[in-house]
């Protein structure tokens, strides 16, 4: 696994909390519109039932309308009104059992995420064999990687780590997740004046159209696979051991290469 460049995230519930408010402007509005979109044509397919969400926070979940039954959200900070599907823990660290979760939702978790390795690898965990991940991060190939670069991190979004959808394949291939799809969407840059975004609407057409990897945000998809060992049973072989002058029979693994 390839380490990534340690950012100024020496605060990260700082950092959370301006994505928070970052979400509830006009920009962080539309962009949660299309990512809410996105990522219900991806989990429209998926059957079971206990799907974990990774959020932000409460009130800006990407994931309402599956056909799980059992809806978790996870979020690192109590909030006033909090349901009481709403788990409170830091994402690197589930309160879960393993192999217990069917779909698990990372909505830039590891953008904002301290330990984004560690992050990863308790998703994997805690979903079962067969079960499904599905991550929402920012694309640093694309105008808001440009972005990003000029304004040096300062404020939300630009504060998050952009990582690539290329380096997350390799993660995920190490942790047995076979991958599935990856998908880019909002081609528009970021531009502040919303009026923009109606005009530029032709780039996310030609964007969908062809398929370009330069959207401002991807969606990775991948699957579980790890097979269960069966073991085997001891092929046994009957033997007589003679101990005095009684006779006991003996019951010793049997190997081929042995001679009798």
């Amino acid at each position: 696994m390839k380490k990534i460049n340690k950012q100024k995230m020496l605060d990260p519930e700082s950092v959370r909390e301006d994505f928070k408010q970052w979400f509830s402007t006009g920009l962080g509005r539309i962009l949660l519109a299309n990512q809410r979109l996105a990522v219900e044509r991806c989990i429209s397919r998926y059957f079971g039932y206990h799907q974990l969400e990774l959020l932000v926070d409460q009130s800006h979940g990407v994931a309402e309308n599956s056909l799980l039954g059992h809806r978790i959200i996870a979020v690192p900070k109590l909030e006033e009104g909090a349901d009481d599907g709403v788990l409170v823990c830091e994402p690197h660290e589930l309160p879960l059992i393993t192999d217990s979760i069917d779909l698990v939702v990372l909505h830039h978790t590891l953008d904002l995420s301290p330990d984004p390795h560690q992050t990863l690898r308790e998703a994997c965990r805690v979903l079962r064999s067969g079960g499904h991940i599905v991550i929402v991060g920012f694309n640093p190939v694309s105008t808001w990687g440009l972005s990003k670069i000029l304004h040096r991190g300062r404020k939300a979004p630009w504060s998050g780590r952009f990582i690539s959808s290329v380096r997350l394949e390799d993660w995920l291939s190490l942790l047995d997740l076979r991958l599935h799809d990856v998908s880019y969407s909002f081609y528009t840059p970021p531009a502040a004046n919303l009026r923009w975004h109606n005009r530029l609407a032709i780039l996310n057409r030609l964007g969908k159209k062809l398929k370009l990897p330069l959207g401002a945000f991807y969606i990775i998809q991948a699957q579980k696979r790890v097979g269960g060992a069966i073991p085997l049973k001891p092929k046994w072989q009957r033997r007589r051991a003679v101990t005095g002058a009684a006779v006991v029979h003996q019951f010793t693994p049997y190997r081929k290469n042995e001679k009798s």
